[in-house]
């Protein structure tokens, strides 16, 4: 199942990428939603061998998800691959200028089944998709909002 949105922004491109490649903020505005991110190597600068183990609650339960870079080119993409016990996931982040003072942020997430139960939950949430995408382009936008502000 894919999910992608775009913003456009008055920042421009290269402000609008470092602000969505500063990890540590990310992972502080991660921690203030309730999410525990422990970064696997403590690299300071970006690139592909950084890593994070990320643990929250979904539907009630305690998922752990595994999520590494594994392209960064500045300044405009970043892909991210992860996995956890039932799915495989990849984030591709884009920035485009569109001019010298605006900025559009693509932001895609593909989520694939591993397991038959992932399959037959990935089946019953396309019932819902329509909301789903608003809902992910919502919180998309209140993280990226977020991370601006800090």
């Amino acid at each position: 199942m894919r999910f992608s949105t775009r913003i456009d922004t008055d920042i421009p491109a290269p402000d609008l990428f470092d602000i969505l490649s500063d990890f540590s903020r990310s992972e502080r505005a991660l921690g203030a939603r309730g999410v525990t991110v422990r970064r696997i190597d403590p690299a300071q600068e970006p690139g592909s061998s950084l890593g994070w183990t990320i643990d929250f609650d979904w539907r009630g339960q305690r998922r752990t998800l595994r999520l590494d870079v594994t392209r960064f080119d500045r300044p405009s993409h970043v892909t991210m691959g992860g996995h956890s016990d039932q799915f495989d996931l990849s984030v591709n982040i884009s920035v485009v200028a569109l001019s010298r003072i605006r900025s559009r942020l693509l932001f895609e997430t593909e989520i694939r089944p591993r397991t038959l139960r992932a399959r037959l939950l990935i089946q019953t949430a396309r019932f819902g998709k329509a909301q789903l995408d608003r809902q992910y382009a919502r919180r998309i936008a209140d993280f990226v909002a977020h991370l601006r502000a800090t």
